[in-house]
């Protein structure tokens, strides 16, 4: 085939194209049903001419005119689309199928966190004079023997909840970044974590005060303790992705690869980071019951562990495109090859 007949044979259709996205102005739907499947077919046509182009006619200025009229087509026929849907899936479960993906990160995640815990409390419980003094300050107002009968001030319930919620928001921080740094970063503040936890909760229970220490922790504590361990999951992935790359990436696209999808992990967990803190600035205040404060607790970490389990079921199939998206690409690659 001839330059000139390429042009010749060609060139209505690219002009149709071209009116066609002017006519659309980036929105095909503007367009009706007939006239954007019309535009999606022409934009397919487009695609197949540069490819032929560019094997057949390179270097020729017909190229230059093709590349912008494919690009500015795939934008107006997919960009929008794929965008809104990328978003919505990225939503609605790309964030639940990354927490599920590394089952093994996410296993070691929760031991890292709740073996230190199990220890310290029975520590706690054998030697509370020793225990105390891996309490901060901040804390020890409820983990002394002072406080009984179930009650605390409002002004020292604040205190403590807002003390938690804190230093939670910092550890799930620390645990993503501490990836870079093997691990160690994110398995030593995420065990200490678990630690002080521990040590709270035996020495509660060791002078009569688990029920306040319940009270004012489980509404938004189960929930945050979930994002500490997926928190810590995704710096553990980062980590692995470093010590571990493959054969076929170098540790530094290994770890490209995994701060993409560790990134995902961390922003959604952000958001249930919120939940867990309005929570406890609207709820914990008012000194609930214990009954309330563990249905709170556990239904909000109920909610999304379910969450994780329903909607992060790995999809049917590698390729989750739709299937007109699948066999216009067909399309065009075989109409590129009816034109050599």
């Amino acid at each position: 085939m001839t330059l000139e007949t390429f042009l010749t044979t060609r060139e209505p259709d690219w002009q149709r194209l071209a009116d066609g996205l002017r006519r659309a102005g980036g929105r095909p739907e503007r367009l009706g049903a007939a006239g954007a499947l019309e535009l999606g077919s022409l934009y397919r046509s487009a695609a197949a001419d540069l490819a032929l182009a560019r094997r057949r006619f390179a270097g020729d200025p017909v190229l230059d005119r093709l590349e912008i009229l494919v690009r500015e087509g795939r934008q107006a026929v997919y960009g929008r689309r794929v965008h809104r849907r990328a978003a919505r899936e990225s939503i609605t479960t790309g964030y639940w199928r990354e927490v599920r993906r590394r089952p093994g990160a996410l296993a070691l995640a929760w031991v890292v966190l709740i073996a230190p815990g199990l220890l310290a409390a029975a520590w706690a419980l054998a030697d509370p004079g020793a225990a105390i003094g891996l309490v901060p300050a901040a804390f020890r107002g409820v983990a002394g023997p002072t406080v009984r009968h179930n009650h605390l001030s409002l002004a020292d319930s604040s205190a403590l909840a807002t003390q938690i919620f804190t230093n939670n928001i910092r550890v799930s921080l620390v645990a993503f970044a501490g990836g870079l740094t093997l691990g160690v970063a994110t398995i030593a503040i995420v065990a200490y974590n678990g630690l002080l936890v521990g040590a709270l909760a035996g020495l509660t229970l060791g002078n009569g005060n688990f029920s306040i220490f319940v009270r004012y922790v489980a509404p938004h504590g189960l929930l945050e303790l979930s994002c500490i361990a997926v928190s810590a999951c995704a710096g553990l992935r980062l980590a692995w992705s470093v010590i571990d790359p493959g054969p076929a990436d170098t540790r530094v696209e290994s770890l490209a690869k995994a701060s993409r999808d560790a990134v995902v992990l961390v922003l959604g967990t952000a958001a249930w980071l919120v939940l867990a803190g309005l929570t406890e600035g609207f709820l914990t205040p008012r000194g609930v019951g214990l009954g309330t404060a563990l249905g709170v607790g556990v239904g909000l970490a109920g909610l999304y562990w379910s969450l994780v389990l329903w909607r992060g079921r790995p999809p049917a199939s590698v390729d989750d495109r739709p299937a007109s998206d699948r066999s216009g690409e067909a399309q065009s690659r075989a109409r590129a090859l009816a034109l050599r």
